[in-house]
């Protein structure tokens, strides 16, 4: 099969991979090659058992097209969306499922120099252990915290410089890394409550507040790849030490450990709550955050009110953004934004306290539908962007050999 060829059909499973379906029209519109080459790969690809034939599309007042979708086992992607505390590893389909269910390991980044043989033993255990055809899997996708540089494979926060050489090595599939915020921010471009904004912003809620940027279309990563650090606003003159080692920084009251932190200290001053001290004081992250989210969803006074002082200084900060980029969208996203719409009211608050009215006219807020999956999601897309770098000649190989 010609390079050509091959980087053509790459292309179309790209796009596949974006949609649930679309005619040939619609795919020659998006990769920019004419009608009769795209019917013609489709065909091939259907030939091939890749493609299959979804149907007519909706009727617009003439001659319905045939539709096409990816075959849900034409291949898999490793998807792997990583904070401070937590790792999930989870192999998705050409459908965007979950083949099983993602694998959740407690891995400490700061100060771990151990972290990155530990992702990559877990990574090459869930591909020994899903039942999926190891030849069908295209790449790794990782969205992780830090100061990433993604066409470097380097992580100068956490892990180190030579991430993508290293798990390549060890699983001998193309690696992809970005931040975890900018990850999010792509899964809500592409599939999330972001899609169709020209100008939007991705407000990552997690350990830290960080913040992915869609400008004119595209994901925004600055000069360096850098940009976004929305945690380390200098927000408040509280006093109090960031991570980053700054003072008062937006993440100082804003941030899961903050808030969890907070919920301790006020449990301990007699304050009543459906939130177990215990569980607060343990070492399992996903463990304290998933009792913090459930009790924010059953109306524990104590959580929603921690939650709305926080969504509150979020806002804050969110005026900051819309002054300066005067987005369409602030999409709140991550982990966090499981708690759902306790956020919005707190945040609109601020934004219409601080906000020049004419500027933020027009700039919707809404809560992630992806919310905790949003990573997950953004991590495989990083490997259909990058899908001319991926191994799946092998996949068009082995569909050959198979039908002769």
């Amino acid at each position: 099969m010609s390079a050509k060829k091959t980087s053509y059909q790459k292309n179309i499973l790209g796009e596949l991979f974006l949609t649930e379906s679309s005619s040939c029209a619609e795919l020659s519109e998006r990769i920019e090659k004419s009608l009769s080459l795209v019917t013609k790969m489709v065909n091939e690809l259907v030939d091939e058992g890749l493609v299959i034939e979804k149907g007519l599309a909706p009727s617009s007042g003439g001659r319905r097209p045939l539709t096409y979708s990816l075959k849900p086992d034409s291949f898999y992607i490793v998807a792997v969306a990583m904070d401070q505390f937590v790792s999930r590893i989870a192999i998705l389909d050409a459908h965007k499922n979950f083949v099983a269910a993602a694998k959740e390991i407690e891995l400490s980044l700061a100060k771990n120099d151990q972290a990155l043989a530990m992702l990559t033993e877990n990574i090459l255990s869930v591909l020994e252990t899903t039942k999926v055809d190891r030849d069908k899997v295209i790449g790794i996708g990782i969205g992780m915290p830090g100061f990433i540089d993604p066409h470097k494979g380097a992580n100068y926060t956490f892990l180190g410089v030579d991430i993508c050489a290293y798990i390549k090595m060890r699983t001998n599939l193309p690696v992809f890394i970005e931040n975890d915020s900018s990850a999010i921010a792509l899964a809500e471009y592409k599939f999330g409550a972001a899609r169709g904004e020209r100008n939007a912003m991705v407000v990552n809620i997690g350990w830290g507040v960080g913040l992915g940027m869609i400008i004119d279309n595209k994901l925004f990563r600055g000069e360096d790849g850098f940009a976004g650090e929305f945690s380390h606003i200098p927000l408040f003159q509280n006093g109090k030490l960031c991570s980053c080692g700054k003072i008062g920084c937006l993440e100082t009251e804003s941030s899961l450990n903050y808030m969890l932190d907070r919920a301790s200290a006020e449990i301990k001053n007699g304050k009543p709550s459906f939130l177990k001290p215990a569980i607060l004081a343990s070492s399992n992250h996903e463990q304290k955050f998933q009792q913090f989210i459930q009790a924010a969803i059953i109306g524990d006074s104590l959580t929603v009110g921690i939650i709305s002082d926080v969504a509150y200084n979020i806002g804050r900060g969110i005026a900051i953004l819309i002054h300066l980029l005067n987005p369409s969208k602030i999409i709140l996203s991550g982990r966090g934004s499981a708690a759902g719409r306790i956020w919005l009211a707190p945040v609109q608050h601020a934004i219409n306290e601080f906000c020049i009215p004419r500027l933020v006219g027009n700039t919707k807020v809404v809560v992630s539908t992806l919310n905790h999956d949003a990573e997950i999601i953004g991590a495989a897309s990083l490997v259909i962007e990058n899908i001319k770098d991926c191994s799946i000649e092998k996949i068009f190989v082995k569909h050959s050999l198979t039908k002769h």
